[in-house]
């Protein structure tokens, strides 16, 4: 409904032509993120499907993961290779090396990208391996293996700060002997990719020691006041979502772009959806005493948080995976929530207890209700 508003008020005002064409794709990608969206929340009609979901979406990842840890050891961006009959190739692979070490992208159109989508799976391929006990080892342990890897060989800073929050939030949630377990393994595994790959530790240091002198962090900061400017000409709904072109500026920054493009009113509406998942979530689970659905529901937690994180560092917007992804997610964490009924049963009050009918009784027979105990008559 917001975007549908912005979309009227941009059409309302002076526009200029090269506008146009983006806002109206703008508005059918955001409708179809709601088919996503809506899809997976209602189209899912048992527990087992939410499971199956997750443990494909997982293993995807895995591939995806696996492409990139592929473009690690071969140095080279291999998707350039794949030609579809018919299609012309429009761009090669942005940004593939960073201080002389690769940047993988996997099938994505960037590091940043891939790095966002590998945060969302990780928690989700992680609950898959600790309970797909009717899989092998090996099909279980695959994407959470080959998707943490890339996600240390990433190179990205937004992937690591995601990575991050993930993290944090499964071992807070997860009980203390699975908890020890995986902060032993992180442990271990940072260490020995550390000193196996010394180039690799030393940049992915320099790009947290030295981010204040980063030309990269300093054009996202410096938007901040650009952005403010274009804000108080359309502070309610924005000048119009997909209306703000990169030859203006490119904010790398999702949260920022909305709230020139959708307004305040539209911000506070995007930034709600992943607000109420993970409320609910938490709230829920809470009342949940099924381990398994209670560990799902901690990782689509996790997922969403690192993807909603992630999500400050580009524009989700302009990329074709990352906003499919997260929905995905969302709509994943709705079906949950509708599919697994609360463990406890609703409290009955001793009127409602006493008027029961006993089991058996024909509704509307007229039969008195029977208390345990006493006599019929």
């Amino acid at each position: 409904m917001t975007v549908g508003v912005s979309y009227v008020v941009a059409m309302l005002r002076p526009i200029d032509q090269d506008e146009i064409s983006p806002a109206d794709v703008a508005v059918i990608v955001a409708i179809s993120w709601s088919g996503i969206l809506l899809m997976a929340h209602d189209g899912l009609t048992t527990r087992r499907d939410v499971e199956v979901l997750v443990h494909r979406f997982a293993f995807v990842g895995g591939l995806m993961a696996l492409v990139g840890l592929a473009q690690y050891a071969t140095r080279q961006p291999l998707i350039d290779y794949i030609t579809v009959p018919g299609l012309t190739a429009t761009s090669g692979v942005d940004s593939f090396f960073r201080s002389g070490q690769v940047r993988i992208s996997g099938t994505a159109t960037h590091p940043i990208e891939f790095g966002a989508l590998l945060t969302i799976l990780l928690p989700l391929a992680l609950h898959s391996a600790f309970h797909a006990r009717d899989r092998g080892l090996v099909r279980r342990w695959f994407p959470a293996v080959t998707i943490a890897l890339a996600l240390a060989l990433s190179m990205s800073r937004s992937a690591y700060i995601g990575l991050v929050v993930a993290l944090l939030i499964l071992l807070l949630g997860w009980p203390p002997r699975l908890r020890w377990r995986v902060g032993a393994a992180v442990a271990i595994g940072g260490t020995a990719l550390s000193l196996a790959i010394r180039p690799l530790f030393r940049t992915v240091r320099s790009m947290f020691v030295t981010a204040a002198n980063d030309p990269s962090i300093t054009s996202r900061t410096d938007s901040y006041a650009i952005a403010l400017q274009f804000f108080q000409d359309a502070p309610v709904f924005g000048r119009g979502l997909g209306t703000f072109l990169p030859k203006y500026r490119i904010f790398d920054n999702t949260y920022l772009g909305m709230l020139v493009s959708g307004g305040l009113v539209g911000t506070i509406a995007f930034v709600a959806i992943p607000v109420t998942a993970i409320v609910i979530l938490v709230r829920r689970r809470r009342r949940w005493t099924d381990p398994e659905a209670k560990d799902l529901a901690l990782s689509l937690v996790a997922g969403i948080a690192a993807g909603a994180v992630a999500l400050a560092f580009f524009d989700a917007f302009a990329f074709p995976m990352t906003m499919g992804t997260f929905v995905l997610t969302l709509g994943t964490a709705g079906a949950l929530v509708r599919l697994h009924r609360d463990d406890s049963g609703p409290v009955l009050s001793p009127r409602a207890c006493s008027s029961e009918r006993p089991e058996g009784s024909p509704e509307g027979s007229g039969a008195p209700a029977v208390t345990p105990g006493t006599p019929a008559g």
